[in-house]
């Protein structure tokens, strides 16, 4: 009789204890129908120094080409500038609506008097923020980068001891800024792949300040509105950013992104040989990235994708899902190949709260890691009462002798 019970037990315990099922990829609508696989061509090379094409969602370069060389990133930085000037926004450091003011050293250094860019910002006088990073980011103003770091951080010099620091959270390894607005200057250089990554972060963490990347002209004050110097946003309504770069040290510099329904791509192309190369050789790696490659939704928010056993709670089970979208770039026709496991904790013991992270649900493809999110509960569990609790206090330790 004890040795039946026992069996009886043991079974019981290691079906509680068990990994929760692993869960499936459930298809967009779109795509019911599977794309058929399809043998993916070279990617078009850009007529330049360094090149890349990655995938927003995932991270994952798809083509490119001396990515991790460093190299000037001309008004570029200025992207790195907009990050900041979020990011100490967002830390309650300064407003959208404080004004700045244009300098003697912005108004010399980046004003109308030099061979750069600026924006025309009236000498000694004050605007917006959120006119100077419009006047940064639409018209390229030398002027208003500098003015925005030294109101950002007291100087220059101090704002890119800032700009450094965010960069290494980012995870741009190769770079290193010295001003805000991309004029040649000894050690200030990244990379195409570290700019991509810019990019994503850009997007991703401040995407109300990113959006001012796709206004087409920008008017200061008397001036005439000037353009925005991103051709690609006149030839392809799925453009939406980023931003060019050009002075002799650095050739022709664009930094492009585009989206059309799920995927995002990003392209970078630096040291091309002028305007309309740059643009043609970006146009060309987002239409092919478009082309060759795809994105999924995987889970939704909210969602059951699996459930677990609880232990010593009101309730046996919990469920488990995303707190965000998972979304995952593939190569076009690759979706059935995706491999998606969970890694989750064994034993669970209530109280769990709604929201709590829980575990991992990861998804490969040809045994390489392409996404992961962390797997909350979508259910409170609270602890149960003294019984349930010592019933599978009894039976947990069963299983542990």
């Amino acid at each position: 009789m004890k040795f039946r019970f026992a069996i009886a037990a043991l079974a019981t315990v290691s079906v509680g204890l068990a990994f929760a099922q692993t869960p499936t990829p459930q298809p967009a609508p779109q795509a019911a129908a599977p794309t058929p696989a399809v043998a993916i061509p070279p990617a078009p090379k850009p007529a330049g120094t360094a090149w890349v094409l990655m995938d927003y969602t995932t991270g994952q370069v798809l083509a490119g080409e001396n990515y991790d060389e460093r190299l000037e990133p001309a008004s570029i930085t200025k992207v790195m500038t907009s990050y900041v000037v979020a990011a100490e926004i967002k830390n309650g450091k300064i407003k959208p609506t404080d004004p700045v003011l244009m300098s003697e050293r912005a108004w010399r250094e980046g004003g109308a008097g030099t061979d750069g860019s600026y924006s025309g910002f009236e000498l000694n006088k004050t605007a917006p923020l959120v006119d100077m990073e419009k006047g940064m980011a639409v018209q390229s103003g030398n002027d208003a980068a500098i003015a925005l770091a030294e109101h950002t951080a007291g100087s220059e010099e101090a704002f890119a001891s800032l700009m450094n620091s965010y960069a290494a959270r980012i995870g741009m390894k190769n770079s290193h800024f010295v001003n805000a607005h991309g004029l040649s200057a000894p050690e200030h250089y990244s990379t195409a792949r570290d700019l991509a990554l810019l990019g994503q972060a850009m997007i991703r963490d401040y995407p109300e300040t990113y959006a001012y990347n796709k206004i087409k002209e920008y008017k200061v004050g008397a001036m005439n509105p000037q353009p925005n110097r991103n051709l690609l946003l006149w030839r392809d309504p799925a453009v939406d950013g980023i931003k060019t770069g050009h002075h002799s040290g650095a050739g022709y510099c664009l930094m492009s992104s585009a989206q059309r329904g799920d995927q995002r791509l990003i392209a970078v192309v630096m040291g091309s040989t002028s305007e309309k190369q740059r643009a043609d050789d970006s146009m060309a790696l987002l239409n092919w990235g478009f082309r060759f490659f795809e994105t999924h939704r995987l889970y939704e928010t909210g969602k059951a994708i699996a459930q677990q056993r609880v232990w010593k709670g009101a309730s046996k089970q919990v469920q488990l899902g995303v707190a965000k979208p998972l979304l995952v770039g593939v190569p076009r026709g690759r979706y059935a190949d995706l491999k998606p496991s969970m890694d989750v904790p064994k034993v669970l013991e209530a109280p769990i709260k709604k929201g709590q992270a829980i575990g991992t649900v990861k998804v490969s493809l040809d045994g390489k890691l392409v996404a992961q999110a962390p797997l909350v509960a979508l259910n409170e569990v609270e602890q149960g009462g003294f019984f349930r609790r010592l019933w599978d206090s009894f039976w947990m330790w069963w299983e542990s002798e």
